[in-house]
């Protein structure tokens, strides 16, 4: 809500300033005390929370319908390229960083190495930016007129206007397409966090292969997923524009690749006995091929409610947040048995990937069922002389069946 109202520019930029500085310090709340570094951890998540739906905000009003897959999926594969560049230069830091006082360790090298290029980027970036085209100061005439042009007019012409915060949380309770991103959005994070947080548990304590020491093994699956998240932004917009496939039915396909295969690969993993290998190459194709979602589920808020995009996004990523926090204690409450009882704790662990499997499925089902590309009939806002109080008009309907985004009839 705060980047729809003052701009993505300076809550992105203010929020990842913020995380810059608490991780410039984070080594001195480590000396200092556990509480003080779990205290700075907090305050670091407020500053993150901010990024995808602050993005989405932006992209709304920067990115043309037919290219707003893969411009917005090249900016979201950057955490993916940014964890294997850090995978890689933390632990070169740890082994041949500068020492720093007050114990001469090197890993405090890590937070001020990453702190500092933060710091860099935090300045170019609010320098850099602008909120829209038509606030850039140096866009070319051309380009400015392109992107105007092409944007709906629901980000563009009704941005001003003042909506209910009221208004808008009963519009998205009442929409079965809002229900369709949030339990996708909700689901597809419970396996993703599954698979960044919990095997290498799986692989040290089942197959004996400590997956955290290795550098090239830990950055692998990252790898496929920052190429399948750019890859699927090109094809969801080819299928588009060549009209193979409408918006709606694109973000469908490209939202079923991303949750039934991770799913099916998951089990395939709680299967791959004693081999290491086979187990590696389930768990990339897993991780690699979930980077499809980004031009599903995660696209259509731009899609279906252009001028409300960064608070849709905010409501869907909330609820995703949460699979995060849950999914690793379920996990842990599942598995029991210790090394020394191999295959029960083998057959725990099947059912672990069952269980994400079939969440990550049941994601999938309902976006398939209920999931819309098409702009809704809210999309616009409140018509001027309405009251925010007041419950859906006829005219509200006739708009909601009558509208269906600029491309719903392809």
């Amino acid at each position: 809500m705060l980047a729809e109202k003052y701009g993505g520019k300076w809550v992105f930029g203010l929020g990842c300033l913020g995380t810059t500085i608490l991780t410039l310090v984070t080594p001195i709340a480590a000396y200092h005390s556990l509480g003080m570094l779990l205290a700075v951890r907090v305050l670091e998540g407020f500053g993150e929370g901010v990024t995808f739906p602050a993005m989405h905000a932006m992209w709304a009003k920067w990115a043309p319908p037919l290219e707003k897959s893969k411009l917005s999926t090249i900016s979201y594969a950057g955490p993916h390229f940014g964890t294997i560049i850090a995978l890689t230069v933390s632990g070169v830091l740890c082994d041949h960083g500068f020492k720093s006082p007050p114990h001469n360790q090197r890993w405090p090298s890590v937070f001020y190495v990453f702190g500092l290029l933060g710091l860099i980027w935090c300045f170019a970036w609010l320098y850099i930016v602008s909120d829209s085209p038509n606030s850039h100061p140096t866009i070319s005439k051309e380009e400015r007129q392109y992107i105007v042009s092409r944007i709906e007019s629901a980000a563009t012409k009704t941005e001003n206007d003042k909506v209910s915060a009221l208004w808008l949380a009963g519009r998205f309770v009442r929409s079965p397409a809002v229900w369709a991103i949030v339990t996708s959005h909700l689901c597809n994070n419970w396996g993703f966090y599954i698979l960044l947080t919990s095997l290498p548990t799986y692989f040290s304590d089942v197959l004996g292969f400590d997956i955290k020491n290795d550098g090239f093994l830990s950055a692998v699956p990252f790898a496929a997923m920052f190429t399948t998240v750019i890859l699927g932004g090109y094809i969801a917009d080819f299928l588009r524009m060549k009209k193979v496939l409408s918006t709606t039915h694109t973000r469908k396909l490209m939202n079923s690749i991303g949750q039934f295969c991770p799913a099916i690969f998951l089990i395939a993993t709680g299967y791959a006995n004693n081999s290491v290998t086979l187990a590696v190459v389930f768990l990339v194709l897993a991780v690699g091929l979930s980077g499809f979602t980004l031009s599903g589920f995660n696209c259509t808020h731009l899609d279906m409610a252009p001028r409300f995009a960064g608070v849709l996004m905010g409501l869907t990523n909330t609820a995703g947040t949460v699979s995060g926090i849950v999914a690793p204690y379920v996990t842990g409450a599942m598995t029991t048995a210790d090394k020394f009882s191999p295959d029960i704790l083998k057959a725990q662990w099947q059912r672990v990937f069952f269980v994400s499997a079939e969440i990550y499925a049941f994601g999938a089902i309902i976006f398939l069922i209920l999931g819309s590309a098409k702009q809704q009939w809210w999309a616009d806002g409140p018509p001027k002389s309405a009251n925010y109080a007041d419950t859906i008009n006829t005219s509200d309907l006739q708009n909601e069946k009558g509208s269906s985004g600029i491309y719903g009839s392809m």
